[in-house]
């Protein structure tokens, strides 16, 4: 029966992945991923032709799998509401939802892994992560812009930054989760998140007569 080159280059992918999530990239050698692998050093380099190149794919994995996640779940917001500050809502609320499902803690995030260690990587590298997190500050933003042409927010906000919040209210989710050992601290932060978007875009209420 013939080999599949792809299972077996996933297995090394996801086995590096792990390790680098446990220990950090500095930390995980060729010999720790092969030997979690359970590879050949033989096969590893059949695959990666260098542990910098093994990098570039983790990340480029990992880049389009949050790029999926984004866009997936923009389009089910969109499908489920014409309003675009409801559409916010439940984009939130989607991550929210896949979040409770956790019952280990979260195991923590490649492109911080990364940018913790930026010494180590390339540009290019380094500009995959770069990309993705405009993508996400472009796509959410566009969505916040268009909530607040309908629904004039309460305070002065830039819709640029208050999409970058959801960013920075994951990665710490994810830090604090993987440090407390509480896989329910993400879907909480993410709540958090979604809870200031209501009460940012709610209406004033009605002075007293």
């Amino acid at each position: 029966m013939p080999r599949n080159g792809s299972t077996t280059r996933t297995t090394i992918m996801d086995a590096a992945e792990a390790l680098i999530l446990e220990t950090g990239f500095s930390a995980t050698s060729v010999d720790r991923v092969i030997d979690r692998a359970g590879v050949t050093k033989g096969t590893f380099f059949y695959h990666f032709q260098s542990k910098a190149g093994l990098a570039r794919a983790l990340v480029e994995r990992y880049a389009e799998h949050d790029l999926n996640n984004l866009e997936s779940n923009l389009a089910r917001a969109e499908k489920l509401s014409r309003d675009p500050l409801q559409q916010l809502l439940i984009f939130v609320g989607l991550f929210e939802e896949a979040a409770e499902a956790l019952t280990e803690p979260y195991p923590g995030c490649l492109f911080a892994s990364y940018c913790s260690e930026a010494g180590l990587f390339d540009q290019d590298t380094l500009q995959i992560i770069r990309d993705t997190m405009t993508t996400w500050r472009t796509r959410l933003g566009a969505k916040i812009e268009e909530a607040m042409a309908k629904h004039p927010p309460r305070l002065d906000v830039d819709a640029d930054s208050l999409a970058d919040m959801i960013t920075v209210a994951f990665e710490g989710a994810f830090m604090l989760s993987k440090s407390l050992s509480d896989p329910n601290v993400v879907s909480q932060q993410l709540g958090h998140y979604r809870n200031y978007l209501e009460l940012l875009f709610a209406e004033a209420p009605s002075a007293p007569a």
